[in-house]
């Protein structure tokens, strides 16, 4: 048996370092002599190294990967991964699982298996600097512009409007940013938040997805309205994951995003972090016709199939997910997924919009549950870079991506 202990890692330094401190926690308090490799990847390679071309969950490659729940459909059907609940069943994690959120239990359970613990979490939520939207000079100057006060958009267009207003390239401040980096998640995720801030649904009453809909249309017409307006983003938007641009943000390049609310919690604790103690977090804008709900995509340990390691992979994970674990990824940058963590008095004192996770998650929305769901992903990822690259009609845009989505659904 090789001594090495490999665990796929989604590329995020505080993932990296609270993993690497679990480790050592664990292996004195169980006197576990393996080493870890961690292999720390972007979201492309992550997938192809686990249930992509390399098929590694199978194959023994690792004994434990971060799995997002986009891919926990993928992953079941491929029976990739190790189904916990004999585990769970003989040793459970503490308090489980009244320690967590039902939201965050949900998507990876299969009738009666369950293939994986909550990691890291954190809905989308609109992130902005309440220093600049509480500064008296900057309310007084929007006030004489827009005769309307100064406060943290709850419309779309509001959202526009401000995004203008704080636009400052010569301070190295810009009023927004998106991540359209085009990796099959940010601009998939931006979409879905457009056509669901709409009253607009991704599946039909018959459970199919059908994105040609007045709703995603109109969302559509907005984002590419918003990014083409250089007057309103960052101008490396097109280069930026959710990682860069929440990184741009501590950086105190832009006034206010929607993004992952992960990305406000790491300015609170990130060492370089320029906007500490300047930042809130309220829910998404909506449409005229919507409301501000949330997504919620989450991380999970997951047990590989193919490890030669199952016992030492489940003991780790379910140390990891321990309270104190929990809450040492929370204040090393990540987001515990525990009720405990949420209200722990040391991590509201350090992140002060901490507590503000439960209402979140009681207005977020999940991603559908299927098995093509990466292949449908990709489709919308390469609609969303031809609305920005192309002056293609949306409405053409959107009926080619159904017609694709549909040869998928109905092969």
């Amino acid at each position: 048996m090789s001594n090495k202990f490999r665990v796929a890692v989604r590329k995020f330094g505080p993932f990296e370092t609270a993993l690497q401190k679990t480790w050592d926690a664990f292996c004195k308090a169980h006197n576990c002599t393996m080493e870890l490799e961690a292999v720390p990847m972007d979201l492309h390679p992550l997938y192809d190294a686990t249930l992509g071309k390399d098929n590694g969950l199978i194959n023994g490659d690792w004994d434990i990967a971060h799995i997002n729940t986009d891919w926990i459909t993928e992953a079941q059907h491929k029976n990739a991964l190790e189904d916990l609940a004999p585990y769970i069943a003989s040793s459970a994690p503490d308090n489980f699982p009244d320690g967590w959120s039902n939201s965050l239990l949900h998507m990876q359970r299969f009738e009666d298996k369950v293939l994986g613990l909550p990691f890291h979490d954190g809905p989308e939520c609109l992130i902005y600097r309440k220093d600049l939207f509480e500064a008296p000079k900057e309310q007084e100057t929007f006030f004489n512009l827009h005769n309307k006060p100064l406060s943290p958009p709850k419309t779309w267009e509001d959202f526009h409007e401000i995004a203008r207003f704080f636009n400052r390239p010569e301070q190295n401040l810009f009023g927004s940013a998106f991540a359209l980096f085009p990796d099959g998640h940010n601009t998939v995720f931006d979409f879905c938040l457009q056509l669901w801030t709409r009253g607009g649904n991704l599946l039909d009453k018959n459970g199919s997805i059908n994105i040609n809909t007045p709703e995603a249309i109109e969302g559509l017409e907005f984002y590419r309205n918003i990014i083409k307006d250089t007057n309103a983003m960052h101008p490396k938007c097109k280069d930026f994951d959710s990682v860069k641009s929440g990184m741009a943000f501590a950086n105190g390049e832009i006034a206010m995003m929607v993004n992952w609310f992960g990305f406000a919690s790491m300015c609170e604790v990130y060492q370089d972090s320029k906007v500490k103690g300047c930042v809130d977090i309220t829910h998404v804008p909506a449409g005229k016709n919507g409301q501000g709900v949330s997504l919620n995509v989450y991380w999970l340990y997951t047990v590989a199939k193919g490890s030669k390691n199952k016992d030492i992979a489940y003991d780790f994970i379910k140390f990891a997910v321990n309270p104190e674990n929990d809450k040492l990824l929370t204040l090393e940058g990540g987001i515990g997924c525990r009720k405990s963590t949420w209200t722990d008095q040391d991590v509201n004192q350090t992140v002060p919009y901490y507590h503000k996770l439960d209402i979140l998650h009681s207005n977020a929305k999940t991603l559908p549950r299927k098995m093509n769901w990466s292949k449908i992903s990709e489709v919308i990822d390469v609609m969303v870079t031809e609305l920005f690259n192309t002056d293609k009609k949306v409405a053409e845009l959107v009926s080619e991506a159904q017609q694709k989505i549909d040869s998928i659904e109905s092969p």
